[in-house]
């Protein structure tokens, strides 16, 4: 754990290659954990989602650099712009949320998440969705010490599923 921790939080460009590098080694760190999948990226992703998201306006990312560690890049959140039809305004989805292993417990990703809610502000978005895997209980902690909950209607219909069909 690093024990001077000098936080630097941007959102990522995705024309600059340091940002690149970093979003894309993060993903797949992440995608290596168990709560990513444990199993890294294919070679085409890390390939070729620099350019998939440099043509994709309604995507966004922050990144978070140690500069006690000399620009060390340790949190990446990736976002999607969506819709509301019943709000008639952009909302936007936390896709992922990544915090370096070596820096996890230091708030880094409630810290990003700020700056996520701050740039969905001024997209105008009338709200924040994201999914947390049932067993991801640091994760979901957080979601809900920073105000999410469970996405509900009617209360009598209950809370809604995340749901997935591969193409």
């Amino acid at each position: 754990m690093s024990s001077t921790l000098t936080l630097r939080l941007c959102r990522a460009d995705y024309h600059d290659p340091a940002h690149t590098r970093a979003l894309v080694d993060l993903l797949d760190a992440y995608a290596r954990d168990s709560a990513g999948g444990a199993e890294p990226l294919s070679d085409f992703t890390k390939a070729n989602l620099p350019a998939a998201l440099q043509v994709r306006p309604f995507m966004f990312s922050v990144l978070a650099f140690d500069d006690a560690q000399g620009g060390l890049p340790v949190g990446l959140v990736n976002c999607v712009e969506g819709f509301s039809t019943f709000a008639c305004r952009p909302l936007v989805n936390i896709h992922d949320v990544v915090v370096a292993a070596s820096h996890r417990g230091q708030r880094i990703g409630e810290q990003m998440l700020v700056l996520v809610e701050q740039l969905a502000r001024d997209r105008g978005a009338c709200k924040l969705t994201l999914e947390v895997l049932s067993g991801n209980t640091p994760a979901a902690r957080l979601y809900h010490r920073i105000g999410f909950e469970n996405y509900q209607l009617e209360p009598s219909m209950g809370h809604a599923l995340f749901m997935q069909k591969w193409l």
